[in-house]
């Protein structure tokens, strides 16, 4: 099979959809991020076991704990749309249904990820 192949199609090492390794890539970033921001994550929701509304608004609203959790949020819904992306393109196999599931996976992944942002912000800005 390798003999149909140019000699740069082997350099490059490229398959037929060309995006593989960028997304395996993307995959793996957004996976090595989670496991930091997780950990920060869960610490902070252990501390605030106990507290009223006042006090975790108030912890939220501390710029570094606002910061990580925003990247915790985009950093979910980024690595969440990614992996269904995956399994449905491993899965479903007509291709009308697979564009839009798809899309309705990127939209909802892109929606959750604005709403829970603005939360933040809001809770941050004190606006909540």
């Amino acid at each position: 099979m390798n003999k149909y192949r140019t000699p740069l199609k082997n350099v490059r090492g490229l398959g037929a959809a060309k995006t593989g390794t960028e997304h395996f890539v993307m995959q793996r970033l957004t996976a090595t991020a989670l496991v930091g921001l997780t950990i920060w994550f869960l610490v902070f929701v252990l501390s605030l076991i106990g507290a009223d509304y006042v006090a975790a608004t108030e912890a939220v609203s501390k710029p570094w704990n606002a910061v990580l959790l925003v990247g915790f949020l985009v950093a979910t819904f980024w690595h969440a749309q990614l992996g269904l992306q995956v399994v449905l393109e491993d899965y479903i196999h007509n291709s009308l249904l697979a564009l839009a599931l798809q899309t309705t996976v990127k939209f909802i992944a892109v929606l959750g990820a604005i709403i829970s942002v603005f939360a933040v912000a809001r809770i941050a800005l004190g606006v909540a």
